[in-house]
């Protein structure tokens, strides 16, 4: 049977990447108590294509990934999927996106009830044949803040909101860590952490809390940052925070960029 994908082609015109994407496959992923997590994860896997082939094997991406969905998934293992998929496809470079909810138990601050919160995650990973592993993770995680200005004019409470912190971050070989510590420490930098559920204890407690702790979006984005410089290994990173602003029709907004050592 004439296989045409492998053919040539004379448009002398290399593709950088070329693929399958918006797969959905469950997938296991490592977490820090030493178990792992299934996810449904949303996935693109990519490789270069030189410009004398036509066209490249699409089941063989489908291949790949049906085999590493059943296996356990961090960021070490991205190396290794990127490998046999540089091998299988015969290319020299390979990219790979896998983005999925991932699920921490929470815990009320007052009544200790659990439950669990829902976090957007996303590993991507780059990797040129002979070349060193480019791997970025990255976490979207809620938080509450509280209006300073508000706080400082009112007399009778301050406004607050839901907000979002988006962070993307690299860290350097031999270095990690894990979805729980990076949720922990993001949150940490709002006026008051998310939870799940609360009693009408909890209520009150996280109420207050937030009254004693007003920030602006700049003040979380600043704090991050200053929280991210301090992790060890961590080579560079990218935020974004927004605030779904209670008193008005759009959002407060800020966002940074560093890599670590060069800010």
């Amino acid at each position: 049977m004439r296989d045409v994908q492998n053919s040539s082609d004379m448009r002398g015109i290399a593709i950088q990447k070329v693929g399958v994407k918006d797969v959905h496959l469950p997938f296991l992923i490592k977490t820090k108590e030493g178990h792992f997590q299934s996810v449904l994860a949303k996935i693109e896997l990519t490789v270069d294509l030189p410009q004398e082939f036509k066209g490249t094997h699409m089941s063989r991406f489908i291949e790949v990934l049906s085999d590493w969905s059943q296996k356990p998934v961090s960021g070490r293992e991205m190396e290794n999927i990127l490998t046999d998929t540089i091998q299988r496809l015969n290319a020299q470079s390979a990219e790979l996106a896998i983005r999925f909810k991932y699920f921490v138990e929470k815990v009320a601050p007052v009544s200790q009830l659990k439950s669990m919160l829902d976090y957007d995650c996303s590993f991507t990973g780059k990797l040129a044949q002979g070349g060193k592993l480019d791997f970025t993770m990255g976490l979207a995680v809620p938080f509450t803040s509280l209006c300073p200005c508000s706080k400082e004019i009112s007399r009778y409470g301050a406004h607050n909101q839901r907000g979002l912190m988006r962070v993307n971050l690299k860290y350097a070989k031999g270095k990690f860590i894990w979805i729980e510590d990076l949720a922990a420490l993001m949150e940490a930098q709002g006026s008051c952490p998310v939870y799940p559920l609360l009693k009408r204890e909890d209520e009150k407690y996280v109420t207050e809390r937030a009254y004693e702790n007003p920030k602006f979006v700049e003040d979380i984005l600043r704090d991050l940052v200053l929280a991210l410089r301090a992790l060890d290994g961590v080579e560079w990173f990218e935020i974004h925070c927004e605030n779904y602003e209670s008193i008005h029709n759009h959002s407060a907004y800020a966002a940074h960029v560093e890599t670590v050592g060069i800010c």
